[in-house]
Protein backbone atom coordinates (compact mmCIF):
# COMPACT_ATOMS: atom_id res chain seq x y z
CA UNK A 1 0.00 0.00 0.00
CA UNK A 2 1.84 3.25 -1.25
CA UNK A 3 1.66 5.26 2.49
CA UNK A 4 3.29 8.29 0.25
CA UNK A 5 6.04 7.82 2.38
CA UNK A 6 10.07 7.81 0.88
CA UNK A 7 11.42 4.62 2.94
CA UNK A 8 15.14 5.30 3.45
CA UNK A 9 17.94 2.87 1.45
CA UNK A 10 20.03 0.44 3.31
CA UNK A 11 23.01 2.25 2.12
CA UNK A 12 22.06 5.58 3.85
CA UNK A 13 24.41 6.60 6.10
CA UNK A 14 22.55 7.64 9.50
CA UNK A 15 25.32 7.06 12.06
CA UNK A 16 27.54 10.28 11.37
CA UNK A 17 29.32 10.43 15.03
CA UNK A 18 32.38 9.66 13.34
CA UNK A 19 31.57 11.26 9.54
CA UNK A 20 31.99 14.15 8.11
CA UNK A 21 27.99 15.89 8.24
CA UNK A 22 26.40 17.97 5.93
CA UNK A 23 26.06 20.50 8.70
CA UNK A 24 29.61 20.10 9.44
CA UNK A 25 31.03 20.36 5.88
CA UNK A 26 28.78 23.77 5.75
CA UNK A 27 29.61 24.91 8.78
CA UNK A 28 26.12 25.31 9.30
CA UNK A 29 25.60 26.10 12.89
CA UNK A 30 27.97 29.53 12.72
CA UNK A 31 25.88 30.23 8.97
CA UNK A 32 22.47 29.60 10.25
CA UNK A 33 23.60 31.87 13.86
CA UNK A 34 24.70 34.78 11.94
CA UNK A 35 21.86 36.69 11.77
CA UNK A 36 21.09 39.14 14.43
CA UNK A 37 17.78 41.69 14.32
CA UNK A 38 18.83 45.06 15.90
CA UNK A 39 15.13 45.81 15.99
CA UNK A 40 13.35 46.30 19.69
CA UNK A 41 11.32 44.34 19.93
CA UNK A 42 12.09 42.20 16.57
CA UNK A 43 10.25 42.86 13.37
CA UNK A 44 9.39 39.80 11.31
CA UNK A 45 9.90 41.15 7.85
CA UNK A 46 14.00 42.30 9.22
CA UNK A 47 15.16 38.92 9.14
CA UNK A 48 14.12 38.89 5.05
CA UNK A 49 16.77 41.92 5.07
CA UNK A 50 19.87 40.24 6.80
CA UNK A 51 19.54 36.62 4.95
CA UNK A 52 19.11 38.97 1.64
CA UNK A 53 22.13 40.67 2.24
CA UNK A 54 24.15 38.22 3.78
CA UNK A 55 23.49 35.57 0.71
CA UNK A 56 24.70 38.85 -1.70
CA UNK A 57 27.50 38.48 -0.05
CA UNK A 58 28.39 34.91 -0.31
CA UNK A 59 27.87 35.39 -4.15
CA UNK A 60 29.92 38.47 -4.21
CA UNK A 61 32.35 36.59 -2.71
CA UNK A 62 31.96 33.60 -5.50
CA UNK A 63 31.71 36.61 -7.91
CA UNK A 64 35.49 37.59 -7.17
CA UNK A 65 36.66 34.84 -6.82
CA UNK A 66 35.60 33.92 -10.74
CA UNK A 67 36.41 37.19 -11.75
CA UNK A 68 40.15 36.88 -10.54
CA UNK A 69 40.94 33.64 -11.87
CA UNK A 70 39.12 34.81 -15.40
CA UNK A 71 42.06 37.98 -15.00
CA UNK A 72 44.66 35.11 -14.59
CA UNK A 73 43.16 33.00 -17.41
CA UNK A 74 43.68 36.16 -19.29
CA UNK A 75 47.05 37.00 -18.46
CA UNK A 76 48.15 33.82 -19.25
CA UNK A 77 46.68 33.67 -22.87
CA UNK A 78 44.08 30.45 -21.78
CA UNK A 79 41.06 32.10 -23.15
CA UNK A 80 39.48 28.94 -23.66
CA UNK A 81 39.14 29.18 -19.33
CA UNK A 82 38.91 32.40 -19.29
CA UNK A 83 35.41 32.03 -21.23
CA UNK A 84 34.28 29.38 -19.26
CA UNK A 85 34.79 31.28 -16.06
CA UNK A 86 33.10 33.97 -17.70
CA UNK A 87 29.84 31.88 -18.12
CA UNK A 88 29.77 31.30 -14.22
CA UNK A 89 30.12 34.88 -13.52
CA UNK A 90 27.13 35.68 -16.05
CA UNK A 91 25.07 33.21 -13.94
CA UNK A 92 26.00 34.48 -10.62
CA UNK A 93 25.38 38.19 -11.47
CA UNK A 94 21.91 36.67 -12.95
CA UNK A 95 21.26 35.56 -9.90
CA UNK A 96 22.08 38.63 -7.30
CA UNK A 97 19.33 40.31 -9.78
CA UNK A 98 17.13 37.90 -9.61
CA UNK A 99 17.54 38.25 -5.65
CA UNK A 100 15.87 41.65 -5.50
CA UNK A 101 12.65 40.34 -6.71
CA UNK A 102 12.05 38.68 -2.99
CA UNK A 103 13.65 42.11 -1.39
CA UNK A 104 11.12 43.81 -3.08
CA UNK A 105 8.34 42.47 -1.11
CA UNK A 106 9.32 44.09 1.29
CA UNK A 107 6.71 47.29 1.71
CA UNK A 108 7.47 50.80 3.02
CA UNK A 109 6.06 50.41 5.66
CA UNK A 110 7.42 46.89 6.62
CA UNK A 111 11.05 48.53 6.24
CA UNK A 112 10.22 51.66 8.40
CA UNK A 113 9.60 49.26 11.36
CA UNK A 114 12.89 48.51 11.48
CA UNK A 115 14.91 50.63 9.26
CA UNK A 116 15.96 53.30 12.68
CA UNK A 117 18.19 50.02 13.40
CA UNK A 118 20.58 49.63 10.87
CA UNK A 119 21.59 53.01 11.88
CA UNK A 120 24.67 54.42 9.57
CA UNK A 121 25.21 50.60 8.23
CA UNK A 122 24.56 50.74 4.38
CA UNK A 123 25.24 48.52 1.07
CA UNK A 124 27.50 51.18 -0.02
CA UNK A 125 29.83 50.02 2.90
CA UNK A 126 30.27 46.65 1.17
CA UNK A 127 34.26 45.86 0.36
CA UNK A 128 33.36 42.68 -1.93
CA UNK A 129 31.12 44.94 -3.78
CA UNK A 130 33.68 47.05 -4.57
CA UNK A 131 36.27 44.84 -5.19
CA UNK A 132 33.85 43.54 -8.19
CA UNK A 133 33.71 47.17 -9.52
CA UNK A 134 37.89 47.73 -9.19
CA UNK A 135 38.62 44.09 -11.08
CA UNK A 136 35.75 45.04 -13.69
CA UNK A 137 37.47 48.63 -13.72
CA UNK A 138 35.64 51.27 -11.93
CA UNK A 139 38.69 52.22 -10.05
CA UNK A 140 38.23 54.95 -7.62
CA UNK A 141 40.84 55.39 -5.06
CA UNK A 142 38.61 57.64 -2.75
CA UNK A 143 36.26 54.63 -1.94
CA UNK A 144 39.32 53.36 0.13
CA UNK A 145 38.61 55.82 2.64
CA UNK A 146 35.45 54.18 3.62
CA UNK A 147 37.10 51.10 4.69
CA UNK A 148 40.10 53.10 6.73
CA UNK A 149 38.78 51.58 10.04
CA UNK A 150 38.49 47.94 8.41
CA UNK A 151 42.29 47.29 7.94
CA UNK A 152 41.70 43.83 5.37
CA UNK A 153 39.54 45.42 3.17
CA UNK A 154 41.73 48.56 3.23
CA UNK A 155 44.75 46.70 2.04
CA UNK A 156 42.95 44.11 -0.13
CA UNK A 157 41.09 47.29 -1.95
CA UNK A 158 44.34 49.30 -2.03
CA UNK A 159 46.02 45.86 -3.90
CA UNK A 160 43.11 45.50 -6.59
CA UNK A 161 43.39 49.32 -7.10
CA UNK A 162 46.91 48.92 -8.23
CA UNK A 163 46.62 45.86 -10.26
CA UNK A 164 45.37 45.44 -13.90
CA UNK A 165 41.32 44.96 -14.55
CA UNK A 166 39.82 42.32 -16.36
CA UNK A 167 39.93 44.89 -19.51
CA UNK A 168 43.42 45.51 -18.93
CA UNK A 169 44.48 41.83 -19.40
CA UNK A 170 41.90 41.40 -22.20
CA UNK A 171 42.91 44.40 -24.59
CA UNK A 172 46.96 42.92 -23.54
CA UNK A 173 45.98 39.61 -24.71
CA UNK A 174 44.74 41.74 -28.17
CA UNK A 175 48.25 43.12 -28.69
CA UNK A 176 50.07 39.77 -28.18
CA UNK A 177 47.64 38.39 -30.83
CA UNK A 178 49.08 41.21 -32.89
CA UNK A 179 46.67 43.70 -32.95
CA UNK A 180 47.36 46.92 -32.89
CA UNK A 181 46.25 48.25 -29.44
CA UNK A 182 47.34 51.34 -28.78
CA UNK A 183 50.82 51.57 -26.20
CA UNK A 184 49.17 54.00 -24.12
CA UNK A 185 46.72 52.01 -23.53
CA UNK A 186 48.73 49.34 -22.22
CA UNK A 187 50.64 51.17 -20.36
CA UNK A 188 48.20 53.27 -19.22
CA UNK A 189 48.03 53.98 -15.08
CA UNK A 190 45.73 51.16 -14.08
CA UNK A 191 44.68 53.08 -10.28
CA UNK A 192 42.47 54.84 -12.76
CA UNK A 193 39.25 53.94 -13.96
CA UNK A 194 39.84 53.12 -18.29
CA UNK A 195 38.11 55.64 -19.89
CA UNK A 196 36.73 55.95 -23.60
CA UNK A 197 39.60 55.50 -26.31
CA UNK A 198 38.56 55.83 -29.47
CA UNK A 199 41.63 54.16 -31.10
CA UNK A 200 40.72 51.07 -29.66
CA UNK A 201 37.07 50.97 -31.71
CA UNK A 202 39.22 50.50 -35.29
CA UNK A 203 41.10 47.27 -33.19
CA UNK A 204 37.97 46.07 -32.21
CA UNK A 205 36.47 46.60 -35.51
CA UNK A 206 38.75 44.02 -36.96
CA UNK A 207 37.83 41.08 -34.92
CA UNK A 208 34.26 41.78 -35.59
CA UNK A 209 34.73 41.81 -39.23
CA UNK A 210 36.71 38.96 -39.74
CA UNK A 211 35.21 36.60 -37.30
CA UNK A 212 36.15 33.48 -38.87
CA UNK A 213 39.82 34.70 -38.13
CA UNK A 214 39.30 36.08 -34.61
CA UNK A 215 36.84 33.74 -33.36
CA UNK A 216 37.49 33.15 -29.79
CA UNK A 217 38.66 37.29 -29.68
CA UNK A 218 35.08 37.65 -30.94
CA UNK A 219 33.02 35.58 -28.81
CA UNK A 220 35.07 37.00 -25.53
CA UNK A 221 34.32 40.25 -26.99
CA UNK A 222 30.48 39.64 -26.78
CA UNK A 223 31.11 37.82 -23.34
CA UNK A 224 32.07 41.04 -21.61
CA UNK A 225 29.61 42.44 -23.25
CA UNK A 226 26.87 40.14 -21.35
CA UNK A 227 28.74 40.80 -18.41
CA UNK A 228 28.42 44.32 -18.06
CA UNK A 229 24.84 44.06 -19.52
CA UNK A 230 23.96 41.97 -16.77
CA UNK A 231 25.89 43.88 -14.35
CA UNK A 232 23.69 46.98 -15.39
CA UNK A 233 20.55 45.48 -15.11
CA UNK A 234 21.26 44.58 -11.32
CA UNK A 235 22.51 48.09 -10.70
CA UNK A 236 19.16 49.02 -11.94
CA UNK A 237 17.12 46.19 -9.93
CA UNK A 238 18.92 47.75 -7.06
CA UNK A 239 17.85 51.13 -7.72
CA UNK A 240 14.38 50.36 -8.48
CA UNK A 241 14.25 48.39 -5.25
CA UNK A 242 15.58 51.14 -3.05
CA UNK A 243 12.91 53.09 -4.76
CA UNK A 244 10.06 50.85 -3.97
CA UNK A 245 10.55 50.70 -0.39
CA UNK A 246 11.96 54.21 0.56
CA UNK A 247 10.59 56.26 -2.56
CA UNK A 248 13.52 59.25 -2.44
CA UNK A 249 14.92 59.14 1.06
CA UNK A 250 18.33 59.54 1.66
CA UNK A 251 20.35 56.31 2.35
CA UNK A 252 21.35 55.28 5.76
CA UNK A 253 25.02 55.72 4.62
CA UNK A 254 24.88 59.21 4.11
CA UNK A 255 23.92 59.12 0.19
CA UNK A 256 21.37 60.76 -1.35
CA UNK A 257 19.70 57.35 -2.41
CA UNK A 258 17.82 56.71 -5.41
CA UNK A 259 19.78 59.69 -7.02
CA UNK A 260 23.47 58.78 -6.28
CA UNK A 261 21.94 54.51 -7.18
CA UNK A 262 20.51 56.18 -10.59
CA UNK A 263 24.31 58.02 -11.26
CA UNK A 264 26.00 54.25 -11.55
CA UNK A 265 24.11 53.46 -14.26
CA UNK A 266 26.23 56.08 -16.38
CA UNK A 267 29.66 53.94 -15.53
CA UNK A 268 31.13 51.34 -17.91
CA UNK A 269 33.25 49.15 -17.82
CA UNK A 270 33.83 48.20 -21.44
CA UNK A 271 32.72 51.01 -23.70
CA UNK A 272 34.57 50.69 -26.48
CA UNK A 273 32.58 46.83 -26.86
CA UNK A 274 29.31 49.02 -27.36
CA UNK A 275 30.74 52.01 -29.62
CA UNK A 276 32.32 49.42 -32.32
CA UNK A 277 28.64 48.56 -32.95
CA UNK A 278 28.03 51.58 -34.53
CA UNK A 279 31.23 51.56 -36.71
CA UNK A 280 30.87 47.90 -37.74
CA UNK A 281 27.18 48.41 -38.81
CA UNK A 282 27.63 51.74 -41.05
Amino acid sequence: MDDNTRRLEEGILTDLEDQLSYAAYLDLPRLLSAQHPRSSPVQHDELLFIVQHQTSELWLKLLLHELVAVRAHLAGDDLGSALKGLARVKRIVETLTVQWSVLATLTPSEYAEFRPFLASSSGFQSSQYRAVEFVLGNKNGSMLDVFADDAPAHEHLARLLSEPTLYDEFLRLLARRGLPVPTAVLERDVTQAHVFVGDLVPVLATVYRDRPAHWDLYEASETLVDLEDAFQLWRFRHMQTVQRMIGHQPGTGGSSGVPFLRRALDLTFFPELYAVRADVGS
